[in-house]
């Protein structure tokens, strides 16, 4: 029982810390930055990638370049990717049991929820779903089970999709949760939830939607010691543009890495 509290003490502090740590960088913020020097980055990430998958903070970016943030940075990327992609996740599935590919609202952030009215395609999970601006598509993937070896994450992954965070406080990577699956990590768990999809406005069918989750809200991701892990790697590239944050990597790369580590210990990506 001991042995058991401390776990659970070590656990809350990690939280605390981790959130105190974010809080601090949310505060930071970003101040007016070269808009040549972003283009140029973007440029030199942008070339072998016609997909890319994007985490915003349209705050800082708006503070970075004074301009409408979200116009802003989806003709930077328009302008040199076939494909944009970005999370379009609905968690709230779990509890309202409907999801409608075109009108369930994105619940993280502004960026996604401007998005979701430029996509033209989402996927049919109902939890975990991505939304697509261009012509790529994940039609031969396992929707149902959103971490199955041959579902939608695991198919950007084995192609090596460009990831690019832009004014996010810190690396932002959704496939985390991907990689916590993958290596059955004990402080998740699976579940399973039923209800409706709807795939035009009066077209509806019953679904079920798998997923990993959390077993206990305490954990949380560790982030400055997985970025500090990627970078020593050379996964992760990282740039400071007068206090906008950008982040850029390669989804396999990133799995690669984290999942060496994960081998060797399930908590790594949640210990200090």
């Amino acid at each position: 029982m001991r042995g058991n509290a401390l776990t659970q003490a070590r656990r809350v502090g990690n939280l605390v810390k981790h959130q105190a740590l974010k809080q601090i960088r949310l505060r930071r913020g970003a101040s007016r930055a070269s808009r040549a020097a972003f283009d140029e980055l973007l440029d030199e990430h942008a070339t072998g990638h016609d997909e890319v998958f994007v985490h915003a903070g349209l705050g800082d970016v708006k503070d970075a370049f004074d301009t409408d943030p979200y116009r802003f940075l989806l003709g930077r990327l328009e302008e040199r990717f076939e494909s944009i992609l970005a999370p379009g996740f609905t968690d709230y599935f779990t509890v309202s049991g409907v999801y409608h590919k075109r009108f369930s609202r994105p619940k993280h952030g502004a960026f996604v929820r401007q998005f979701h009215q430029d996509a033209d395609y989402r996927t049919d999970d109902a939890i975990k779903s991505v939304l697509v601006k261009g012509p790529y598509r994940f039609d031969d993937c396992v929707h149902r089970e959103t971490y199955h070896e041959e579902g939608c994450f695991a198919q950007l992954v084995r192609e090596g999709t460009l990831l690019l965070n832009v004014g996010t406080p810190w690396f932002t990577c959704s496939h985390l949760h991907y990689l916590e699956a993958k290596h059955d990590v004990p402080y998740v768990e699976t579940r399973t939830h039923e209800g409706i999809i709807y795939r035009t406005p009066t077209e509806y069918e019953r679904t079920e939607q798998t997923y990993e989750t959390l077993v206990s809200p305490l954990y949380s991701w560790n982030k400055p010691k997985i970025m500090r892990r990627l970078r020593r790697a050379g996964a992760l590239s990282a740039y400071d543009l007068n206090g906008l944050n950008v982040y850029v990597s390669r989804l396999d790369e990133v799995v690669t890495v984290l999942g060496a580590e994960l081998r060797e210990d399930p908590y790594y990506l949640v210990t200090l």
